[in-house]
C-alpha cells in the first residue's frame, strides 16, 4: 500500500499548478457583488485559497462566526417568500444572507442597494434550492459521518472540542440541527457542481496543443503565491504613531527572517481578516492580480524568504514569498516532510487527539526526543516506520489541510496539530526543491486551466437549465 494514501486528495496529480489565469470561489455565498461562481475539481486544488472555505471558523470567543448564522432559529414574523420544487425558502433566511454578505464585505466594498441586494441574494437561493432539489432526485447525498467529520474539524481548527462548539452556539442561540442541515446542503452542492458541470466540458486534444503553442498563459506567464502580515495605519495617525507601528513591523520581519512561525504570527498579528485565516496567504495568482508593491518586494526573494517590511496607503505589510510558478520554465515546487499522524474514531475525541500531539511537539521542540523517533513510537500511518518519511510531494498531492500548513513551514520547522479528514497531524518540513514539468505534466495543467476557463459560462448554462424545468412560485408577504 502507498505509504502516502492516507493524505491523498481526491485529485490527481493532473492538478499540477502550473498555469492559472482565473479566479474563482466556491458558491457558498454571494460574493459582493451577489455573483455565484463555483469551483472545479481542479481548481480546488489549483487556488485552494482563492474563496471561502466550506466549513466556516468561529474567530472570537464572545460570538460564532457569521456564517453559522444560517443556520440560526426561526422568528415569530417569519414567512415563506419563495417555493422551489418541494424547497421552501423564508424571509429569515434571506435576511440572514443578505447580513452575512453585508458582515463579510471589505471596509469600502461598494454592495448594490439594499432592495437589489436582497433580489440577487433570493434569485441565487433559488438556485440553490433547484439544485438540491436536482441533487436529491439523482440520488446524491452527504452521509452522517462525513458531515461529522466536517463538523468536528470546524471545532478542531478553533480549538474547541465538539461538545464545547455546541455549548457556544447554544449560548449564541443557534440551533446545532440547524447547522448540520446547512452544512450539509453546502457539501451536496459542491458535490453536485463539481459532477455535473466539469462532465458538460468539450475539451480537446487539438485545443490543449493549441493553448500550449500560442496562449501567452502558456508562455511568459509567472505566478507568486504570497503571503503577508498587516499592520493597519489609522488615517489620522500621528507621526509617532506610525512610528510605533513601523517598529513593530520591522521587529516582526526580524522574527520571521529568524525563523518564527509566520502562519503563527498571522494569526496574532495581522490585521487583515481576509487572509488571516490563511495563514497571511493570497493564494497563486498571476502577477496582475497582485498588488504592484507586493510584486515589486517578492523580487529576487526564493521561497520561503520575506521581503523587508514596506508601506501601502493601508499600513505596513510584511511579505512572504510562498512559491513562485514560471510557465516558460515549466517548473514546480516538491516538498519533503514527514508526519505524525493520529486517527479519528467514535472513541477518540479530536480535541484530545489535538492535546496528545501538543504534548509530543513540545517534546521534539525541547530537544527531549526527535520527531522520527516520536513517529515510530505514535504515528498510526504507514510511514511511522520509516520516521514518518513521506518522501517527494507535488502540489496537490496532499489534502488541502495538509498541503496548506506545508506551505506555511520552513525546513526544519514542525507545524501545530493540524486536523484532516484522516485525523490530526504534526508535520515538520525537510526540505523544497524546483523540479521540471514533464510534457504529460504540461498538457494536463493546460488542461485544468482550460476548463477553468470554461467552467463559469457551463455552469451558468446549466443552472438555467435546471431552473427553467424547475416549478418555482414567488410568494408576497402577508
Amino acid at each position: 500500500m502507498n505509504e502516502r494514501a492516507p493524505l491523498m486528495s481526491s485529485a490527481p496529480f493532473a492538478d499540477v499548478r502550473a498555469f492559472r489565469t482565473l479566479s474563482r470561489a466556491v458558491a457558498l455565498c454571494l460574493a459582493a457583488a451577489a455573483v455565484v461562481v463555483v469551483a472545479t475539481p481542479a481548481s480546488a486544488q489549483l487556488r485552494r485559497n482563492d474563496g471561502p472555505s466550506l466549513t466556516p471558523r468561529i474567530p472570537g470567543d464572545r460570538a460564532l462566526s457569521k456564517e453559522l448564522k444560517i443556520a440560526g432559529v426561526p422568528t415569530t414574523s417569519d414567512y415563506i417568500v419563495a417555493v422551489v420544487n418541494q424547497e421552501l425558502i423564508t424571509h429569515t433566511e434571506v435576511d440572514k444572507r443578505v447580513s452575512r454578505i453585508q458582515d463579510a464585505s471589505a471596509p469600502g466594498t461598494r454592495l448594490p442597494p439594499f432592495e437589489e441586494l436582497r433580489r440577487q441574494v433570493l434569485d441565487a437561493l433559488i438556485d440553490e434550492k433547484v439544485q438540491i432539489s436536482y441533487a436529491r432526485v439523482i440520488g446524491l447525498n452527504v452521509g452522517d459521518a462525513e458531515l461529522d467529520q466536517a463538523i468536528e474539524n470546524v471545532a478542531a481548527q478553533n480549538q474547541l472540542t465538539l461538545s464545547e462548539l455546541r455549548q457556544r452556539m447554544a449560548v449564541d442561540g443557534l440551533d446545532y440541527d440547524r447547522y448540520r442541515s446547512s452544512l450539509r446542503e453546502q457539501l451536496l452542492l459542491q458535490r453536485l457542481r463539481e459532477r455535473e458541470v466539469t462532465s458538460r466540458i468539450p475539451l480537446s486534444e487539438e485545443e490543449v496543443t493549441n493553448f500550449l503553442a500560442t496562449d501567452p498563459a502558456a508562455q511568459t506567464e509567472t505566478a507568486l503565491n504570497l503571503a503577508h502580515i498587516l499592520i493597519t495605519v489609522p488615517e489620522r495617525a500621528t507621526p509617532a504613531q506610525v512610528a510605533q507601528l513601523q517598529a513593530k513591523a520591522e521587529d516582526l520581519q526580524r522574527r520571521v527572517a529568524a525563523g518564527e512561525n509566520f502562519a503563527q504570527l498571522v494569526k496574532q498579528h495581522s490585521d487583515d481578516s481576509n487572509t488571516r485565516n490563511e495563514g497571511g496567504a493570497f493564494g497563486m495568482r498571476e502577477l496582475s492580480r497582485l498588488p504592484e508593491l507586493f510584486v515589486n518586494a517578492a523580487q529576487g526573494l526564493k521561497v520561503g524568504q520575506v521581503a523587508p517590511v514596506v508601506r501601502s496607503n493601508a499600513g505596513f505589510h510584511i511579505v512572504k514569498l510562498l512559491e513562485r510558478e514560471s510557465s516558460a520554465q515549466a517548473t514546480y515546487t516538491q516538498q519533503r516532510a514527514r508526519h505524525i499522524l493520529l486517527r479519528s474514531t467514535p472513541q477518540a475525541d479530536t480535541g484530545v487527539l489535538v492535546n496528545r500531539l501538543n504534548e509530543i511537539r513540545k517534546q521534539i521542540v525541547d530537544g527531549q526526543t526527535s520527531f522520527a523517533q516520536m513517529a515510530r513510537q505514535h504515528s498510526e500511518d504507514g510511514s511511522g516506520a520509516k520516521g514518518g518519511e513521506l518522501g517527494w510531494a507535488s502540489p496537490g498531492q496532499f489534502v488541502p489541510e495538509f498541503e496548506k500548513a506545508l506551505l506555511s513551514l520552513q525546513p526544519g520547522q514542525i507545524s501545530e496539530p493540524v486536523v484532516s479528514r484522516f485525523g490530526v497531524h504534526l508535520i515538520q518540513l525537510i526540505e523544497r526543491r524546483e523540479a521540471q514539468l514533464s510534457d504529460a505534466q504540461r498538457r494536463e495543467a493546460a488542461r485544468s486551466v482550460l476548463r477553468e476557463r470554461k467552467f463559469e459560462a457551463t455552469y451558468e448554462e446549466w443552472a438555467r437549465e435546471l431552473r427553467a424545468a424547475a416549478y418555482v412560485e414567488m410568494r408576497d408577504a402577508p
